[in-house]
């Protein structure tokens, strides 16, 4: 579904150095925890740790795998810099090792499937290396941007914030089943209302009432997988859950890149979205963007955590 392209490097990637360090992904084959679809364990730890490291999750697109989400991006050589570590999990789904974005159990709060999978990996991380549980993000491209968007409605107790580049609104795809492809969802044709949309988010984890994340979306206008209609369905379901007004408070152009354009919601910067004009499925990664979204340059007692800001909790 998605092949990455060279990431667009900015003034925080040409600062970080490439260091020649012992640090590789490795693959964790020892028991993390309740893993009902044998999702595969990826990890890159750097040499040098932070103090309680933070954690970001970076699944791959349909048609990757771990490696090629390790090799298509940035993330691993910040985090050599910033001492942040990441976890790359891998689809079990053989076909077109796509994302189960679908069954009720992923949609689910430790319901099973593959989002189940994936936060046991991220607990598992946080004992064994010391990590910070309030500075666990995630982020991903196509399919993995679904999938981050499934992590951050159901484990919204797990992640502080998520940033999803190309994907489709939470609980879009909903279907019988771990590996439905819903085409009236890729082609737009699912339309809610916010509140609609929200209700699916909020049945994700029935009676949670507490902090919810921030939510980072881009998209192209030109996507021919994921029709563009989804940008606006995404802004419309998140707006929702964090009881916002989907009219953007201020658009900024040429941001990060020229002909894409910023937009902010609320007075708390805790929805922002990327429309990127012209552009494919194909969307270049914004590190930098998503690394000052996550906060994960910063170390010490003043960083981005979980329950901190935002509106108030719904």
């Amino acid at each position: 579904m998605h092949f990455p392209l060279r990431p667009a490097l900015n003034w925080l990637l040409a600062s970080a150095p490439i260091f020649s360090h012992c640090a590789s992904l490795q693959k964790i084959t020892s028991d993390f925890g309740p893993n009902p679809r044998n999702v595969g364990f990826f990890l890159f730890v750097p040499d040098k740790l932070a103090a309680r490291p933070p954690i970001l999750v970076n699944p791959h697109w349909c048609h990757g795998d771990a490696q090629a989400s390790y090799a298509g991006s940035r993330y691993a050589s910040l985090a050599r810099r910033y001492g942040f570590i990441v976890i790359y999990p891998d689809s079990p789904n053989a076909a077109d090792k796509c994302w189960d974005v679908s069954s009720n159990a992923t949609l689910t709060h430790g319901g099973g499937g593959d989002s189940l999978g994936v936060v046991s990996m991220v607990r598992w991380t946080l004992e064994k290396y010391g990590g910070d549980p309030s500075r666990v993000f995630a982020t991903g491209i196509s399919s993995g941007a679904m999938m981050t968007s499934v992590l951050l409605g159901a484990y919204p107790d797990v992640f502080a914030a998520g940033s999803a580049f190309a994907g489709v609104p939470y609980g879009c795809f909903a279907g019988d089943g771990y590996g439905v492809w819903s085409e009236a969802c890729a082609a737009g044709k699912v339309r809610k209302t916010g509140a609609e949309w929200a209700a699916l988010v909020k049945a994700g984890y029935p009676g949670y009432a507490r902090w919810r994340p921030r939510v980072q979306i881009f998209h192209g206008t030109g996507d021919e997988v994921l029709s563009y209609a989804n940008f606006e369905e995404e802004i419309k379901e998140w707006a929702a859950v964090l009881g916002i007004s989907d009219a953007p408070a201020s658009a900024t152009p040429d941001t990060p890149v020229r002909g894409w354009t910023k937009y902010v919601y609320g007075r708390n910067d805790w929805l922002e979205a990327y429309s990127a004009a012209g552009v494919s499925h194909n969307i270049q990664n914004q590190e930098a963007t998503v690394m000052e979204w996550f906060d994960l340059a910063c170390t010490g007692d003043k960083c981005f955590k979980w329950g901190q800001g935002g509106p108030k909790a719904r």
